[in-house]
């Protein structure tokens, strides 16, 4: 394509912003259209901005402003529905995690974008960033040589107010709990560097907010290759951190950080005898910190040239699936889960509905 990407956004909430901005700073995407349930929001957010127009409905923007890309940033339950109508619409689709409240749903997401021939990217930003893309590097190729133990904590604090928005904790409507909302973003990183999961062993908690669904989790997971994390995924932590940690057998690598990595949140600590190969594991002297605008500028260049998805936006069910297995094995007390297991699940391709044992008393 020799003219810029036309970019359309379906929801104007809070995280639309950093989908706005992604576009604005790419010179090969322009927004050109908004749609929102409430108009005033759209006509907000397109305050100031020539040329884009503001839509009733996503139906009537698909048809008249015929976008190349629609970024749905709309709550969970909507984008299966928003997706597949604009991916059927001959539009490329970026979906805001989660990609679906049931992995039935994503399937059926994914098979619209083929018989479309069209790409599904999904927002997974924390895999994006000069540090991760070292990281991942020296992981796969023996560098520090085999993973062992990792750690995938996501403690953050949400108070009463931020679940007494109607749609949240609600199975029906948001999905899930902190480790389907919140959760997600650690796992995928730690999926990202470390590849496929094997099993999972998990529980779901409610220790103090007024939710249906989980306000944290506890897991256990084993990685293909041989690697053992301990998760852990909360609402209620007053003193937020996100952190992986995984012990190599020449190295421990960590990043702690909150909602986004620069070098600075990442180290690499190297074990005893191999000190003196520590200068070559040293992050890149151009840094890039991880962000919606990096994730953005990889798939709005692989849509313009018809490359496939670049790493950071591709695999969309990879950490989707690790957290479908969390909610299956909490539905299971505990018991086990594998991919095999997940891929033919009686209940859990459907939603992610379990019992969560509730202590608040």
């Amino acid at each position: 394509m020799t003219e810029p990407l036309r970019c359309a956004i379906v929801g104007t909430g809070a995280i639309a912003h950093a989908h706005r901005h992604a576009i604005d700073v790419d010179p090969g995407a322009t927004l050109v259209a908004v749609t929102d349930l409430s108009r005033p929001s759209a006509e907000a957010f397109a305050a100031g901005r020539e040329g884009v127009v503001v839509y009733d409905d996503l139906d009537t923007l698909l048809q008249d402003a015929a976008p190349d890309v629609v970024h749905v940033c709309t709550p969970p339950g909507a984008h299966p529905a928003q997706a597949i109508a604009a991916l059927e619409s001959g539009a490329h689709v970026v979906v805001e995690k989660p990609p679906a409240p049931s992995l039935d749903e994503l399937d059926a997401m994914r098979a619209a974008a083929t018989a479309a021939d069209r790409q599904l990217a999904v927002v997974f930003q924390q895999r994006t960033g000069s540090a991760a893309a070292h990281v991942k590097h020296l992981l796969d190729s023996g560098a520090l040589g085999r993973p062992l133990v990792a750690l995938c904590q996501t403690l953050w604090f949400r108070d009463a107010e931020y679940f007494a928005v109607p749609w949240r904790g609600k199975w029906e409507t948001e999905g899930g709990g902190t480790t389907l909302g919140h959760g997600i973003h650690q796992l995928d990183l730690l999926a990202f560097l470390l590849g496929d999961w094997a099993e999972v062993e998990a529980r779901l908690w409610r220790l103090d907010r007024e939710t249906a669904t989980e306000d944290v989790s506890t897991a256990t997971i084993r990685f293909a290759q041989g690697t053992v994390a301990q998760m852990i995924t909360s609402a209620v932590s007053p003193r937020e951190i996100s952190t992986i940690r995984i012990d190599t057998q020449r190295a421990t690598i960590t990043v702690d950080h909150l909602y986004g990595h620069g070098h600075d949140n990442w180290r690499i600590t190297a074990a005893p005898g191999f000190e003196d190969e520590a200068a070559a594991w040293a992050l890149p002297a151009v840094e890039e910190p991880s962000g919606h605008d990096p994730l953005m500028r990889d798939v709005f260049a692989a849509l313009r040239t018809g490359a496939p998805l670049p790493p950071t936006a591709d695999a969309p069910a990879r950490s989707f699936e690790l957290v479908a297995a969390v909610y299956a094995s909490a539905a299971a007390d505990g018991r086990p889960v594998t991919p095999d297991d997940l891929a033919t699940h009686p209940t859990h391709r459907r939603g992610f509905a379990s019992p969560v044992r509730d202590l608040r008393g």
